[in-house]
C-alpha cells in the first residue's frame, strides 16, 4: 500500500510584523544585523535528558505517563535562548530521514545523538533543540493512540514544561526545570508523523508555540485513514501502534483495542474516534504562525491534507509545495530550504526582522527544478469550469464544451491497476472507461480541487468509484513511484552545521529524479457509491435506480502543456490505494447527466 486563499503581499507583512517578537538585543552573541550566526560551541553544548508529567493515564497503571525529552543546547551564560522542538514516535523505531537515523545515549543514559541536522546546525545558532519521544515510544511511558488525545496532549506537556507549566524531573527523579535557559519560545518541526503531530499541538492553541513548520503532514486521521468513506486499509492505526511502540503489548491492550473499535473500518463512516483526530475544525485556534511544505504528487500523506488545513488558518502562513512525493524538502532543495528554514526561525523565535514575512506567501514548483512564488493558493485567478463527457467512439469518450447522449458501461476489475488502467488510453481496457480532450491549444493550468459527476445505476447495493485526471503528452517529469517518492541519492555527502564523533552533520547528497513519460497522473478521487447522507451516515444504492455521484479529487496545482491531451480515468475498485469490498459490479454511467468540473487559471475550456 502507498502511501490556500488570498493574501496581498502588505497584508501578510503587517500581520507577520505585529506577530514577530520584539527586535532582539545586538548584544547578544548570536545575533549579527538580522541573522544569528554559529558561535557556540556544540561539543561543548550541555545535553540533558528528562521526563515530563503529562496529564494523561492512557496505560492505566494509577501513573501520570511521562515523556522522554531530550535537549542539546548552547552554553549560552546568561541569556535565554527559544527552542527548536520536534517530537515523533520514530526515534527508537523505524528511524528518521532517508538515512534512518535513531537516536543514542552515552553511559549515563543521556543523549549523544539526535537524528537530523536540526541540533548540529541551530544549536551553535543560539537555540536549544528538544527531542521528544511521542507517548508509548522510544524512553516513554504511555500508549501511542495515533493521532489521538495521549499523542497531542502529552508533546503539549513538553511546551508546558518549557514555559514552567508542568513537572519534570531528571533519570535520578529530582527535579528538572527548564525557565533558567530559555525564553519558553517553541518552534515545531517535522515531517509526516512529526508535521502532524506539529500541527495538533498548534490546534491546541498552547501558549509558548511560537511557529510550526509541518512537512507533508495529515490534517485529518480519517482522511488519511479513508477516502470519502472508502477504507485505505484495514487496522490501519493498530499497524501504526505496532509500527512504532515500545511498551509492552499488555500495558497498552486496552489503547490497541479502543483503535480497532473506534476506528469503525466496517462501515467507513466518520465518528467520535475520528472527528478527536480532525484538526480541521479548530483551525481557528491555531496561535502560531504556520509553514507548509508538501509534494504534489504525495501519494502517501494525500494533497488534500495540506489545502483544507491551509484554507482554515487565520495566521500568518507560508508553503512550498514541490512536484516530489512523500519527501523533506532537505532531500530535494537542500541548500534553499536550510536557508528558508533558518530565516523563518529567526523571525519567529529570534525576533530578527529579516524581511521573510515580506515575500510572497507561496513556492511551488512547476516543472522540475523550475520554482515560481505567488500571492495565494490557490492560484490567484482559478475559477471553476465545466467539462462535459461525450460519446466519443466504442469505449474512449471525450472532454469538451459537448455533453453526451448515450451511455458507458464497465465491470469492476480489482486486478486493475494504475498503469494499465491508464496506459493506451484509446483502447479498450476491462474495468475502465477513458474520456480524452482534443490536444490542447494553449497551456492550461489547474490549481485546485476538481470533481467529476457521475450519473450512475449499478446492479449491486453499493460500489467504489475512482477517479484519475491524467496528462498524456511525452516531457520530463518528477519521478515519485514509491519508495524513492522523486529523488536519487548521490554518494557524495554535505555538511549543515557541527559534528562530534557521536553525532555528525554530514548527510549524504540527494536531487531529484527526473525521467521522460508519456503520461502523468495529475490527481486522484475516490467515493464510497452509495447514498451518503454524510460521512457519518450511508444507506445501500437500490439496484436499477439512478444516482448522481460526485467524486471529489485531491487538490493539484499541475499545467497541462499546449498539444498535450487531458484525460479522465473511471474505474471500480483501487486496491493500490484503497481496500475496497470488490463487488463485482456494473456501473451504467449517464453521459448527459455527468461533467468533469476543472479549477482552470484564467478560465481556459478546453476544445
Amino acid at each position: 500500500m502507498r502511501r490556500l486563499f488570498v493574501y496581498c503581499t502588505v497584508l501578510v507583512a503587517v500581520i507577520g510584523a505585529a506577530a514577530a517578537p520584539a527586535s532582539a538585543s545586538t548584544a547578544v552573541p548570536h545575533i549579527r544585523g538580522t541573522s544569528t550566526v554559529p558561535v557556540y560551541s556544540y561539543a561543548d553544548a550541555i545535553r540533558e535528558s528528562v521526563w515530563v508529567q503529562t496529564p494523561l493515564d492512557n496505560d492505566h497503571d494509577g501513573v501520570p505517563d511521562k515523556v522522554a525529552v531530550d535537549v542539546v543546547r548552547p552554553r549560552a551564560g546568561n541569556v535565554r535562548v527559544p527552542v527548536i522542538m520536534t517530537a515523533s514516535p520514530y526515534n527508537a523505531s523505524v528511524g528518521r530521514g532517508l538515512e534512518k537515523e535513531r537516536k543514542e545515549y552515552d553511559a549515563a543514559g543521556t543523549i549523544s545523538k539526535m537524528p537530523l541536522f536540526y541540533d548540529n546546525y541551530f544549536v551553535p545558532r543560539g537555540y536549544a533543540v528538544v527531542s521528544v519521544d511521542m507517548a508509548g515510544t522510544g524512553r516513554s511511558t504511555g500508549c501511542t493512540d495515533t493521532d489521538g488525545r495521549e499523542d497531542t496532549l502529552a508533546t503539549k506537556a513538553a511546551i508546558d514544561w518549557l514555559n514552567g507549566r508542568a513537572k519534570a524531573t531528571y533519570s535520578d527523579g529530582s527535579p528538572a526545570v527548564a525557565t533558567g535557559w530559555t525564553d519558553g519560545k517553541v518552534g515545531m518541526v517535522g515531517k509526516s508523523a512529526d508535521g502532524t503531530v506539529a500541527n495538533e499541538v498548534a490546534a491546541t492553541g498552547v501558549d509558548g508555540l511560537k511557529t510550526v513548520v509541518a512537512i507533508a503532514a495529515t490534517s485529518s486521521g480519517y482522511d488519511y485513514a479513508r477516502h470519502n468513506g472508502v477504507v485505505v486499509a484495514p487496522k490501519a492505526n493498530e499497524y501504526l501502534f505496532n509500527l512504532v511502540t515500545s511498551r509492552p503489548a499488555e500495558a497498552c491492550a486496552q489503547t490497541l483495542k479502543e483503535l480497532n473499535t473506534g476506528s469503525d473500518d466496517a462501515t467507513g463512516d466518520y465518528n467520535d474516534y475520528w472527528a478527536e483526530r480532525d484538526l480541521r475544525p479548530d483551525a481557528s485556534k491555531v496561535r502560531a504562525s504556520v509553514f507548509l511544505v508538501h509534494g504534489l504528487n504525495d501519494g502517501n500523506v494525500m494533497t488534500d491534507h495540506f489545502a483544507k488545513w491551509w484554507e482554515g488558518l487565520k495566521v500568518p502562513r507560508k508553503m512550498w509545495l514541490s512536484q516530489t512525493g512523500h519527501l523533506d524538502p532537505f532531500d530535494f532543495r537542500r541548500a534553499e530550504w536550510v536557508d528558508t528554514l533558518h530565516r523563518w526561525f529567526d523571525f519567529y523565535l529570534q525576533g530578527l526582522h529579516n524581511g521573510i514575512d515580506r515575500e510572497a506567501p507561496v513556492t511551488m514548483e512547476t516543472t522540475p527544478g523550475t520554482w515560481i512564488d505567488q500571492p495565494a493558493w490557490p492560484a490567484p485567478g482559478a475559477r471553476q469550469v465545466q467539462v462535459r463527457l461525450g460519446d466519443g467512439n466504442g469505449t474512449t469518450g471525450t472532454l469538451s464544451s459537448r455533453p453526451g447522449t448515450g451511455e458507458k458501461t464497465w465491470v469492476d476489475n480489482p486486478d486493475l491497476v494504475e498503469d494499465a488502467a491508464t496506459a493506451n488510453p484509446k483502447d479498450a481496457v476491462a474495468g475502465r472507461v477513458a474520456f480524452l480532450s482534443e490536444p490542447l491549444t494553449r497551456d492550461v493550468r489547474i490549481s485546485g480541487n476538481p470533481a467529476v459527476q457521475l450519473r450512475v445505476q449499478v446492479d449491486r447495493p453499493t460500489t467504489e468509484l475512482s477517479a484519475r485526471l491524467v496528462d498524456y503528452g511525452t516531457t520530463s517529469r518528477v519521478n515519485t513511484v514509491y519508495p524513492n517518492e522523486g529523488i536519487r541519492t548521490l554518494d557524495t555527502k554535505s555538511c549543515w552545521g557541527e559534528s562530534t564523533a557521536a553525532d555528525d552533520a554530514c548527510y549524504r547528497d540527494s536531487v531529484e529524479d527526473v525521467v521522460t513519460s508519456d503520461r502523468g497522473i495529475l490527481t486522484r478521487g475516490w467515493q464510497d457509491a452509495a447514498h451518503r447522507i454524510s460521512l457519518r451516515f450511508r444507506v445501500p444504492l437500490q439496484p436499477g435506480r439512478w444516482y448522481s455521484i460526485t467524486v471529489p479529487m485531491q487538490a493539484t496545482d499541475q499545467t497541462v502543456p499546449a498539444g498535450h491531451v487531458l484525460g479522465l480515468i473511471l474505474q471500480q475498485s483501487d486496491f493500490e490505494y484503497t481496500t475496497p469490498a470488490t463487488t463485482g459490479a456494473t456501473v451504467r454511467l449517464d453521459l448527459r447527466g455527468s461533467y468533469l468540473t476543472l479549477p482552470v487559471v484564467g478560465g481556459a475550456r478546453l476544445p
